[in-house]
């Protein structure tokens, strides 16, 4: 069966590259991709990088693995997008679009009558995710965040989809499964699970890392989760497993409520207690010191190193290992 998104199409044992224009209302955009149609039936399985500006990891990973899959390797179809989100990753504006100011990673699946980011996750959302049999959205920590490599699903109310799911986050290896307890929200693979897709967020690296050791680390990652979809065979050349995934749940979310400049106390890989001060935002004005506290208790998964801050903005998140 051809493999075909708009005017690009790949016919079994064939790889196709090219870009899509994308109209996003006030301006258009070219979206990359590659298809890899494979030389034998198979599930179609689907990933972005570039959601984010400033992750450069995915952008990376995603442009060597489009390189290295040749469809007579490949059994079922493989469709790559590097750059999902062109505004926000040559616009340098890391996790927010310069059109409008908005995270697409807060309104899957988007409205093709909305503004220009809902536009352009409306638009992945239909022509990429939407159908898939199984489907990763690549991150990193961008340039002003610290993080440790983690694996994020979601919980469904559907038992077989959630063991797809949780088979799916950890086959990657990575020491960390976390998962949320519903699918409700704007994240891509929230808003995937919620159609029945199969989806999971990896995240890679930290403060804008572009090292080969770390694109090497997810490329093993996603080699992994291709083999246990059944789309390869099991690779020879990859890293080991020497810490089992386990699975952990998250347990808060910490943002500032202020605009000024953060100065974290607890970091991440620290274990924390619920109420305890993580941090001062510091109005640059007076010089006023305002604590903030974690809001529950476990280890901090990842924190904002940059300095200025504004209301909403990330500062940490938290979790625990859930035996």
């Amino acid at each position: 069966m051809n493999l075909t998104i708009g005017p690009l199409s790949a016919e079994p044992g064939q790889k196709t590259r090219g870009s899509l224009t994308v109209d996003l209302g006030t301006t258009t955009v070219d979206v990359p991709l590659i298809l890899i149609n494979g030389s034998r039936p198979g599930p179609r399985v689907v990933f972005t990088g570039g959601v984010h500006g400033g992750e450069f990891i995915p952008l990376d990973a995603t442009t060597r693995l489009a390189g290295l899959l040749e469809p007579g390797d490949v059994a079922g179809q493989v469709v790559i997008c590097p750059v999902a989100n062109p505004p926000a990753v040559y616009g340098g504006r890391l996790n927010i679009s310069p059109l409008d100011g908005v995270n697409i990673n807060r309104v899957f699946p988007g409205n093709s009558d909305g503004g220009p980011t809902e536009r352009m996750a409306a638009w992945l959302f239909e022509h990429l995710i939407d159908g898939a049999d199984a489907y990763a959205d690549l991150h990193s920590g961008g340039i002003d965040q610290y993080l440790l490599d983690f694996v994020g699903y979601r919980v469904t109310s559907d038992d077989e989809l959630n063991a797809k799911i949780r088979g799916m986050a950890h086959a990657v290896g990575y020491e960390r499964a976390i998962f949320g307890t519903s699918p409700a929200g704007g994240n891509s693979h929230a808003a995937a699970s919620r159609q029945g897709v199969p989806a999971i967020l990896i995240e890679t690296g930290q403060l804008g890392d572009r090292e080969p050791a770390t694109v090497r680390r997810l490329l093993d990652g996603l080699y992994r989760l291709l083999h246990h979809l059944g789309v390869v065979e099991a690779p020879q050349d990859l890293a080991p497993v020497t810490v089992p995934p386990r699975d952990w749940i998250w347990t808060g979310e910490v943002e500032s409520s202020l605009t000024g400049l953060w100065y974290p106390d607890a970091v991440t890989g620290d274990e924390v207690t619920e109420g305890q001060t993580i941090g001062r935002v510091v109005d640059p004005v007076d010089g006023a010191e305002h604590k903030i506290a974690a809001v529950s208790s476990g280890t901090v998964i990842y924190h904002m190193n940059g300095l200025s801050v504004r209301p909403g903005t990330h500062l940490a998140a938290i979790a625990t290992p859930r035996d």
